[in-house]
């Protein structure tokens, strides 16, 4: 099963989502209604200097079965995994439904590489990467629970590609908008990434402001969450800055 394609993300859309963290993105998106989109437990396996933003190509996990899942099984041309890092595009972040398991490798560093060379922006999985000294010296962002040298062959078979899936208990439907930070990744309803995008983005940058009053050492009561007073006091130094920087 296989999803249909959408229509591109607005480039602008990413472009403002790029300067948002996923700790602000979680309140947007608590504010309407989604209280828990972010991969809790799932975190980087490397440095992560960018944020990344990008659809979801999503790749579903079921158990293994041992007259399937053999290492003759790797180079066939069913193997759906492989299938994956040769039809997932650039910009695009795979997440991988690995059952929240981490008893076997969800993928190593040659499948981790291959997808890197093909312009992924990301790779996130829900279980455990092998090889993880090699990928996290790659220049990719990636993602898991847990590092194991135990191959996928003994605990996981690869069922679908491009179908919704559960990631760390959160739904990730193909073409969600993932963000990742150093922090972890959240997940964005595609519906809601343009609706959210500015307001995130305001958020951000009044906090930014908030944070040098309660540095400076004021208390929290009436700075955070800011009363009127406090906005008003936003909306000057706003104004102020603008006219320096002209």
């Amino acid at each position: 099963m296989t999803s249909s394609p959408q229509p591109a993300l607005d480039a602008g859309v990413i472009a403002t989502l790029r300067q948002v963290s996923t700790a602000t993105l979680a309140t947007q998106l608590f504010r309407r209604g989604f209280r828990q989109q972010f991969l809790v437990g799932v975190n980087a396996l490397g440095p992560v200097t960018e944020r990344v933003v990008g659809e979801a190509f999503t790749m579903r996990f079921i158990p293994a079965r041992e007259d399937i899942d053999t290492l003759d099984s790797l180079p066939g041309k069913l193997n759906l995994q492989w299938q994956a890092v040769e039809q997932i595009n650039a910009g695009q972040v795979m997440v991988v439904d690995s059952m929240s398991s981490i008893e076997a490798a969800t993928a190593g560093d040659m499948l981790v590489a291959r997808a890197m060379l093909r312009g992924v922006a990301a790779f996130i999985t829900d279980g455990a990467f092998r090889d993880g000294a090699e990928i996290s010296a790659l220049p990719i962002p990636t993602f898991s629970r847990a590092v194991t040298s135990t191959t996928r062959l003994s605990s996981f078979h690869v069922a679908d590609l491009q179908v919704p899936i559960g990631c760390a208990g959160v739904a990730v439907y193909p073409g969600d908008v993932i963000v990742a930070d150093a922090d972890g990744v959240i997940v964005i309803p595609r519906h809601l990434a343009e609706e959210i995008a500015q307001p995130a983005l305001e958020q951000e940058r009044l906090e930014a402001y908030l944070h040098t009053r309660v540095h400076a050492g004021e208390a929290l009561w009436g700075v955070y969450p800011p009363n009127e007073q406090t906005l008003a006091d936003y909306a000057d130094w706003t104004r102020s800055n603008a006219e320096v920087a002209r």
